[in-house]
């Protein structure tokens, strides 16, 4: 591990910090006010793409119940107003109730791997083909549509301006694309330079996202250009988290780094040369606490304050599924189909389960139950049997 600390006589980066901190700590209640602990409505919980609910999940967890879908669930979960929603590779996206129920299905014409995103009423998801789509959350209905020129695999995020409501997300066809959530109309396109297969976080007007050109991108969100870009070294198949000024991201060749969105500096590298695996979950923040995990089956706790390496956890397979930190546990899931839950404090293990098959998205929580996604083709959810 290498770590650099910044130096107390750069004043106009203090400068730059403070503001943006200023911004964060003036618009953070929009953000916090989406997530409860009823509701999990994005990919990683929030804005911030930070995994992290204030729901304390159960010592000991039952399987509550199980949906059947037609293929495989790659789709992350997502869970608000007491509906589930999520795609699956049979092209169609599934709203179900709190107890499993079917309520409505959508056909996208296309398979769907993208988590879906649900704000004020809505639906916001896209497919293999590269149509996003707006649905109505109570009828199930297409509100409208829009088309990219590649395939989208990464989950929408927003950002409100006023009264307009952008999503942003991105695309096989190289842009990271802003749309009007009311009518689907087109308002930018940002242009990397390569495929995008993570969500952006969106944070005090900007958004970020890695992608597979191998730079951490910051787009001015009212503009939709580029703020900066932050060359990383090889390319990034997950999403970025972000706390304040920093970040906290995973690449294809098996770097884990923090990131000074302010200097656009590494601050913290780790690195485990005996594998060199990649790193394909998203991190997750909380208090003290950055998680994340790897294709060489381990799980990674770091102090935020220091980078140095906490705890780690072998789950017994490769991760791809981000891990989840609910209250004073994380919530892990692996290939094999085993989903896991850890102390946070020493990442002893406290219960698992074993499902079949392979979790490849990671898991919603909400209302004291988790809900995850397989490839056997089933939504589990899990919690306390009353």
């Amino acid at each position: 591990m290498v770590w650099h600390s910044i130096g107390p006589g750069e004043r106009n980066l203090f400068r730059l910090r403070l503001a943006v901190l200023l911004v964060v700590l003036t618009t953070g209640w929009i953000e916090s006010a989406s997530q409860t602990n009823d509701c999990w409505n994005a990919f990683r919980g929030s804005q911030s793409l930070t995994g992290n609910s204030p729901v304390k999940l159960p010592a000991t967890l039952s399987l509550l119940w199980h949906f059947s879908t037609g293929d495989d669930v790659k789709s992350s979960p997502v869970v608000c107003s007491g509906k589930i929603v999520a795609g699956s590779t049979d092209g169609w996206v599934y709203c179900l109730d709190t107890n499993g129920r079917l309520l409505w299905k959508f056909n996208s014409g296309n398979a769907i791997e993208a988590p879906a995103l649900i704000l004020d009423n809505l639906i916001f998801i896209g497919n293999m083909d590269g149509v996003f789509y707006c649905i109505d959350l109570n009828s199930g209905l297409k509100k409208w549509e829009y088309k990219t020129d590649g395939q989208i695999i990464g989950s929408a995020n927003w950002w409100k301006e006023g009264k307009v409501t952008k999503i942003l997300f991105g695309s096989y066809d190289y842009f990271l694309h802003c749309v009007d959530g009311a009518t689907g109309v087109g308002l930018w396109k940002y242009e990397s330079d390569n495929y995008i297969n993570g969500a952006a976080a969106c944070v005090a007007g900007k958004a970020y996202f890695g992608g597979c050109d191998g730079f951490l991108h910051v787009v001015d969100i009212k503009t939709g250009k580029a703020d900066k870009k932050i060359e990383l070294g090889t390319y990034v198949a997950g999403s970025v988290a972000i706390e304040g000024t920093k970040s906290w991201i995973g690449d294809y060749d098996g770097e884990f780094m923090e990131v000074d969105l302010v200097s656009g500096k590494k601050v913290m590298t780790w690195k485990d040369e005996k594998t060199g695996l990649p790193f394909i979950a998203s991190p997750s923040v909380s208090g003290n606490n950055v998680l994340t995990a790897n294709h060489n089956k381990f799980t990674y706790c770091f102090e935020k304050s220091s980078g140095k390496l906490k705890w780690t956890f072998n789950t017994g397979n490769r991760v791809e599924a981000s891990p989840v930190i609910a209250g004073d546990k994380v919530l892990i899931a692996n290939m094999r189909g085993d989903v896991t839950l850890l102390s946070l404090n020493d990442g002893k293990k406290i219960w698992t389960y074993e499902l079949g098959g392979s979790v490849v998205s990671n898991p919603a929580v909400a209302g004291g139950r988790f809900i995850v996604g397989n490839t056997d083709g089933n939504i589990y959810c899990f919690g306390k049997q009353l």
